[in-house]
């Protein structure tokens, strides 16, 4: 069951709230700064975050490093993501660097903007880099801009304004609303501060949102961050160095992110379709769930929504590799840094499963089964790893399954997306017949401009295929569908967590 790449985007956006709040109101000299949060989730620390800002030269640069760790099923788990920013004293972007460490396997992507808004970005991974361009999003800011644009708005309650705030550890600019709000006395610690409340509203199009509060000193310091992740909460507090780096307590994350079937299905892999009745819990918002090829969705006027997931059959004869022109599916065969089908490795493993079928649906029956088998550790320590980690380690779960699984159909032409959500398993971890979060694969079959025939996103599940559960069938509940980058986790964030499973109905017909 899959929850890392859930902390993951929530780590992107608490570092997104960490930026722009400074230390003092007015604009610094030459010198380092240097700041220490404690952070807690449930309640529970589990780790820290540490914020350098160093002035010199004519230039600010701003990091922001969060290292935690929990545990999955009893097996620790650390995740530490650093993202750095380059910005003139004036908060104009220079350039960025990531580094996400997750179970020992890291990837850095670096990037330099010029004046023309070109970003040269280099991404390497497993001692291999990969060049290429993106355009720096119009009017978006980094850490200093962001600070600058907050002392000139000052702290007065009711003064509301947006922003852009590029996040180099999703590569997107959030829309960003904020809002300040009242003072008020806020415990840290045991220790008890009047503060004031500012309120973040971070939105990416199509995929919900997320609302941070942080509570800031009179120099605009950042005392406290709340903000939820998967109906979860993550709290940031700032501390002493001794504490922020002490000891921490174990957090089991898997009983906060399974969900307890109102009824055990038996064996789903039998029925025709699964309709779901889901029920939003207290003050969650409207739930964005989305619909394909193998899910319909129907919201309600009371908010609820029901889900009818009826998995759609390959057509036979169907050809690949994708000739067609539809700019979505295009992209689905494009490589990307956690899905290298370009690279030899991958396409010699593609090649392998494949062997001389010339039929879509069976190359994605053999790609399912081929990865189901070749990941031999079938280990939950492992982080969000990209398809060639997973290719050369043989080790992981469910989202190792499917990217390596997805970037083999693109290295062969098969266009295939990364779906996350909701799995029915009877028993996973000493829990029994519920939904855990889960990663599976989606290819594109068919479509061919000769046909009259449309093509089909298929569902496939090559971690259910290796471990004895068939594949993909209607008990999977998909909530977010992209193309395997931790944006694309951002609707699973906003949703996981935020509901529950009213009803059930089977039809096995």
């Amino acid at each position: 069951m899959k929850v890392r790449y859930l902390i993951g985007v929530s780590l992107v956006l608490v570092v997104a709230g960490l930026q722009g709040l400074a230390l003092a109101n007015e604009p610094r000299s030459a010198g380092t700064e240097t700041d220490y949060l404690a952070v807690f989730m449930e309640g529970k620390k589990v780790g820290y975050a540490v914020r350098n800002r160093v002035v010199a030269d004519g230039k600010v640069t701003t990091s922001e490093k969060i290292r935690i760790t929990i545990s999955r099923g009893n097996i620790p788990v650390t995740m530490d993501m650093t993202e750095t920013s380059i910005e003139t004293t004036e908060g104009r972007p220079l350039g960025f660097e990531v580094v996400q460490e997750l179970s020992g396997l890291a990837m850095k992507v670096a990037g330099t903007i010029n004046n023309q808004g070109v970003v040269s970005l280099t991404t390497a991974s497993m001692g291999v880099e990969q060049k290429g361009t993106l355009e720096w999003p119009r009017g978006a800011v980094m850490a200093e801009g962001l600070r600058l644009l907050t002392l000139k708005k000052g702290l007065k309650e009711g003064t509301s304004y947006t922003a852009k705030i590029f996040s180099s550890g999703i590569m997107q600019a959030l829309d960003t609303q904020i809002r300040i709000g009242p003072r008020r006395n806020v415990d840290l610690l045991g220790r008890v501060v009047p503060l004031t409340e500012v309120t973040s509203t971070y939105t990416m199009p199509g995929a919900g949102e997320i609302v941070s509060t942080s509570y800031v000193d009179d120099e605009l310091g950042t005392q406290k961050i709340i903000m939820p992740m998967a109906g979860m909460k993550i709290e940031m507090v700032a501390c002493a160095e001794a504490f922020a780096l002490g000891k921490n307590d174990v957090f089991e994350i898997i009983d906060k992110l399974f969900l307890a079937s109102p009824m055990p299905l038996g064996d789903v892999r039998s029925a025709k379709s699964i309709s779901y009745l889901l029920n939003p819990t207290s003050g969650a918002a409207r739930l964005a769930i989305p619909a394909n090829d193998n899910q319909r969705v129907r919201k309600l006027e009371n908010g609820k929504v029901i889900v009818v997931v009826e998995p759609v059959a390959a057509a036979p004869g169907a050809r690949f590799p994708y000739k067609g022109r539809d700019e979505t599916i295009l992209e689905a065969m494009k490589p990307n840094r956690f899905l290298q089908s370009d690279r030899k490795e991958i396409i010699d493993l593609a090649r392998r499963a494949v062997g001389k079928t010339k039929d879509a649906a069976e190359a994605v029956r053999r790609i399912e089964q081929f990865v189901g088998d070749y990941i031999e550790n079938k280990s939950l320590s492992v982080g969000y790893a990209s398809a060639i980690e997973v290719a050369a380690s043989k080790q992981g779960d469910c989202s190792e399954h499917a990217v390596l699984a997805a970037a083999m159909c693109r290295a062969v032409g098969i266009p295939a997306q990364i779906a996350t959500g909701l799995a029915y398993v009877k028993e996973f971890a000493g829990r029994q017949n519920g939904f855990g979060g889960h990663a599976w694969v989606q290819a594109y079959i068919g479509g061919d401009p000769a046909s009259r025939e449309p093509g089909k996103w298929v569902g496939m599940d090559p971690a259910f295929k290796g471990a004895g559960r068939g594949g993909y069938g209607p008990g999977h509940i998909a909530l977010a569908v992209g193309n395997g980058n931790l944006e694309d986790f951002f609707n699973l964030v906003t949703t996981l967590g935020q509901f529950k499973i009213d009803k059930v109905m089977v039809n096995r017909n």
